[in-house]
Formats: structure tokens, C-alpha cells, sequence
């Protein structure tokens, strides 16, 4: 027998897009392995109205609407002027998806939309990595009291497994360190100025690629950097700490003849995020680090990601992201989204 899940999409950007097309895309393969029915009935957006529909929202006008117009056709079935708070708070869905903008120094509204769709006992998936960074053992412990699932696969490398690894296939693994690079503009940045370009150009040719926002500082000062160490120590390490606890250092200080200098010892500077035990406390490190170019970690490059696992009984585990687009953020959000469908015992096998 066919069971129905409703899905409420907070944030409608980029990702959203992306896994809406991915939703379309895999619906029929999704009914037929799974004899589940995923609609998405809300999709709340901060500047382009919102849209609420039991029956399920026609993604591809949603799309069509966004892209032409900007905003949600205020004339089409559906359209709702809920926010998205009001949505999580009211409206009948089964999983929450918070794919708001991030806000890196209080993860909110993000942790405030995860918490009513918890109090509802709903379940929630997150590709925002704020709630995680700054409210991860309060929401997962909410999520256990509601018996309810509580997914973030995305907050740090896209659609790569990196929690569901943990989760599913490293039983009974305590790890004990955690190295990465998990900044994509940093790492442009000092690529290219390793190339002989001046700073100020680099930054330009970034924006006009994508690869850099309108205003770097998050990423070039290690902000984004430390939030992703902080989601990895908080879910991996049970640190519960917050972005500003990690000891952060950005390549703002980082200089063409630093890295020149780097170059002819033979090694090549990269933005290392880095969590251990000292003293029985986990600890996290965001900082420039010189690496050998013999090191798997000299060859990420653009946009490109990595992170090491260490474990008491695997010991080292790396994990590479390779250039990874839009579709593979969307991914991550549609992979969390089939645990739910499997977990949540909506198939049984």
C-alpha cells in the first residue's frame, strides 16, 4: 500500500531548486522502491512569497514562477502569505527541510524553525549548518524525546556521506580526531595567488565565477571554516561547542611571498580545520597550515573538499569531495530525506 509524506521546504534558493528538480526527477523511482508518495505541500521563502498546498505544490510552476517572475505567482493555487515560522508552526506536513540562509553567529531563525517542527513531532532535515554548529545536543535531544529524525548531512561537505558513514557503517567507533579542508574560497583564493595573481584580482574572479560572496570575510577571516568544525566536532566528537569556542585563524594575513616561500621548501599552504582530545576536552583549530606536496591534502583543489576521520578501531578514514555543483547539495538533502522514508518505517521490508 502507497503511503503519502509531506514535505515542508523552508528556503526556496539554490538548493531548494536543485532538489526540487531532483524530487520530480526520482519521484516515480521513489514510489516504486519505497511505495511512498513524497509531496511537498509548503515552500516559504523570505522575498518570494510562500506556497501552501495539502494536495502537493506543482514544483515545476514553483520553479517556472521563481525564475521568470522572481517571486511565486500570487494568482496560482497555493499561494500563502505564512512566513516561514508560521509554516513550521501550523501547516500539516510530516519532515521539515531548513534550507534558510546561514546565519553564522546565532543560527537563527533556523534553530527556532527545527524546534517547532520538533515540538510537533515532526521530523527535520537541515542543510543549514547553523542549528548544528550552535544548537546541535539540544535539538538532537529533542528529536530522541519526540521520537522524532533529525538529519544535517549537508552542513558540511554537500551530499557526501560523512555523518551517514559514521552512522551507519562505523558501529561502535569512537573517533578521536578529525583534519580537513572544508572551504572552497579559501582554498581559490590561495591557489591562485600562488599562481603570480594579486589578491584584489583573485577576489574579483571569484565573484564573477561563483566561487566567492559578495562579501568574503566569512570564509577569508575562517568563520565558515570553524562553523564546519564545529558541526563535525559537536555531531562526531560530542563537543557541544559553538563556532566562536573554535580557535580560528583566516588567511587574511597570508601573503604571495608566504606562499612562495612555502612553495620553494616544497610545500603549499592550506586552510586546515583540525579537532582532538586534550585533556579530555575536544578542541577545534581553524588555521593556515603548511603542507608537504607529497600530502593527499596538497591536491584539493577549487572547489574540491576533505576530511579525515580518525577512529580507535579504523584508525585513519579520508573522505574526498571533488568539485562539487549545486546538484550534489541537493543530494545530501534527498539522501537525508530517504532516511526518513526508511527509518521512519513508511516501507516496511
Amino acid at each position: 500500500m502507497t503511503k503519502e509524506l509531506k514535505v515542508a521546504m523552508l528556503g526556496f534558493g539554490s538548493a531548494g531548486k536543485a532538489f526540487a528538480k531532483l524530487l520530480m526527477d526520482k519521484h516515480g523511482e521513489i514510489l516504486d522502491k519505497y511505495k511512498c508518495d513524497v509531496k511537498v505541500v509548503a515552500i516559504a521563502t523570505n522575498s518570494k512569497g510562500s506556497m501552501v498546498d495539502e494536495d502537493g505544490i506543482d514544483l515545476e510552476l514553483a520553479i517556472s514562477d521563481v525564475k521568470n517572475l522572481n517571486h511565486f505567482d500570487k494568482k496560482r493555487k497555493g499561494y500563502s502569505n505564512l512566513n516561514s515560522i508560521e509554516i513550521a508552526e501550523k501547516v500539516n506536513y510530516d519532515v521539515i527541510m531548513e534550507l534558510t540562509p546561514l546565519k553564522i553567529f546565532t543560527g537563527q531563525p533556523a534553530i527556532d524553525h527545527i524546534k517547532a517542527a520538533l515540538n510537533r513531532k515532526k521530523h527535520a532535515i537541515t542543510a543549514n549548518k547553523g542549528p548544528i554548529a550552535w544548537a546541535y545536543e539540544e535539538l538532537r535531544d529533542l528529536a530522541k524525546r519526540q521520537n522524532s529524525l533529525f538529519y544535517y548531512e549537508t552542513t558540511v561537505m554537500d551530499g557526501t556521506p560523512v555523518f551517514n558513514l559514521v552512522d551507519e557503517t562505523l558501529d561502535l567507533c569512537k573517533v578521536t580526531e578529525v583534519n580537513g579542508i572544508l572551504n572552497s574560497t579559501t582554498n581559490f583564493i590561495l591557489e591562485e595567488i600562488a599562481k603570480g595573481k594579486a589578491y584584489d584580482d583573485v577576489i574579483v574572479e571569484g565573484k564573477e565565477r561563483g566561487f566567492i560572496e559578495a562579501d568574503p570575510a566569512m570564509d577569508i577571516e575562517g568563520w565558515d571554516a570553524a562553523a564546519k568544525t564545529a558541526v563535525l566536532l559537536n555531531v562526531l566528537m560530542g563537543a557541544n561547542i559553538t563556532p566562536v569556542d573554535i580557535e580560528r585563524k583566516g588567511i587574511e594575513d597570508i601573503t604571495a611571498e608566504q606562499i612562495e616561500y612555502a612553495n620553494k621548501r616544497g610545500n603549499i599552504i592550506k586552510l586546515i580545520c583540525h579537532g582532538s582530545i586534550k585533556n579530555g576536552k575536544v578542541i577545534g583549530k581553524v588555521e593556515p597550515k603548511e603542507i608537504s606536496q607529497d600530502d593527499i591534502y596538497s591536491n584539493i583543489k577549487g572547489t574540491s573538499s576533505i576530511v579525515t576521520i580518525t577512529t580507535d578501531l579504523m584508525r585513519d578514514l579520508t573522505i574526498v569531495e571533488h568539485d562539487p555543483e549545486i546538484e550534489q547539495t541537493a543530494y545530501g538533502v534527498f539522501s537525508d530525506l530517504l532516511r526518513v522514508i526508511r527509518f521512519n518505517k513508511i516501507i516496511e521490508y
